[in-house]
């Protein structure tokens, strides 16, 4: 399914494959691939509370900063688990954890089939990337906060999804 969402890059309007996910939608299954390339469904993400931090790519600076800011934050919020999802190679991602020193997170690549970008509709169809979002999970998988950022260059709204991972892990 491709939609026209409120989705820009540089100004410029982006179709992208998948739904407009919403609190209280089920968070949709995936096949993702960790640094270590085993391969991660939303089941093996767990049963608590989670925030799914989407970036397009940890080479550009709002990545780089949006993955190092929810790095820094999960270490106050020990019963919340942090995964960072992109088209990134796992080796890069790795790489770049390890230049950067984040390791308070999980890295995810969607690099095989797009398979979380297709699910949760953040996947830009002509770039093959995505595009911003952050989704916040509870331990029934029920989607509890999600924001798809409009311009691909914008910061998310970090507060908002981390007070709702907080009243969630409460």
């Amino acid at each position: 399914m491709i939609r026209t969402a409120a989705i820009t890059l540089r100004g410029n309007p982006k179709n992208v494959i998948g739904p407009e996910l919403k609190a209280g939608d089920t968070a949709p299954d995936f096949e993702v691939v960790d640094t270590t390339l085993k391969t991660i469904t939303l089941a093996d993400t767990g049963t608590g509370v989670r925030i799914f931090s989407v970036v397009p790519s940890l080479d550009t600076p709002v990545c780089d900063m949006q993955t190092k800011r929810f790095n820094e934050e999960a270490a106050a919020l020990p019963n919340v688990k942090i995964y960072t999802l992109s088209m990134d190679l796992p080796f890069a991602m790795k790489r770049w954890c390890g230049a950067m020193g984040v390791d308070n997170l999980v890295m995810l690549s969607d690099h095989r089939s797009g398979s979380f970008g297709s699910a949760y509709g953040t996947l830009i169809e002509d770039l093959r990337i995505h595009s911003r979002a952050i989704f916040v999970i509870d331990g029934n998988n029920i989607i509890r906060h999600a924001e798809y950022v409009g311009e691909v260059g914008n910061h998310p709204d970090y507060d908002a999804a981390l007070s709702a991972a907080r009243t969630l892990s409460a």
